[in-house]
């Protein structure tokens, strides 16, 4: 039996992101999303019911400010007490895991697709979904893009405008494009 491509996005293999059934679900997503950004602060609350029930888990006290925006909402888990600044997207065509008390700036980027470097296969949607982590007070400044496959360790700290290319050892703070490591005082 062949595998479908949600079956091979969630295996980590390469797969065809111009998929019906994919398409299906990122719609479903943009629903939820929609919902999200439109409702009234006062009835969104945290956030919508809609996106809520979207994501694989939404810890206590977490808060997803709008506008924001992510591609499938079901690869999606934010600990307790975790923050979502606005304008923030997350394309999570692999697990994206945010730790307790972690803080997102406004308009961080996390994507875990990357796509193919042949120019035909990516011209046919051909792509692999790398998951993304970040642990527990965790700060990412405004702008920043943290790439596919990344690990950022509990305590880190990353610069406004950072795009994170590599994982992030836990209690070190990195800026800059590609992002490395502050020097120790």
């Amino acid at each position: 039996m062949t595998a479908s491509e949600r079956e091979k996005m969630a295996a980590g293999l390469w797969y065809n992101c111009i998929d019906p059934e994919l398409d299906r679900l990122r719609i479903r997503a943009r629903e939820a999303v929609h919902s999200h950004n439109t409702m009234p602060p006062a009835q969104r609350g945290s956030a919508a019911p809609e996106l809520v029930q979207l994501f694989a888990g939404f810890g206590d006290g977490a808060f997803v400010e709008a506008p924001f925006h992510c591609g499938y909402g079901f690869n999606i888990t934010l600990g307790e007490r975790v923050y979502i600044n606005a304008g923030c997207v997350i394309l999570d065509s692999a697990p994206v895991v945010i730790g307790d008390g972690s803080m997102l700036g406004p308009a961080v980027q996390i994507y875990c697709a990357e796509h193919h470097k042949d120019t035909a296969q990516r011209a046919a949607g051909i792509e692999i979904a790398r998951p993304v982590t970040i642990g527990k007070d965790v700060w990412i400044g405004g702008a920043a893009v943290i790439l596919a496959g990344v690990t950022i360790g509990d305590g880190a700290i990353v610069g406004a405008g950072a795009v994170v290319t590599r994982d992030v050892p836990a209690g070190v703070t990195v800026v800059g494009n590609p992002a490395k490591p502050l020097p120790c005082p």
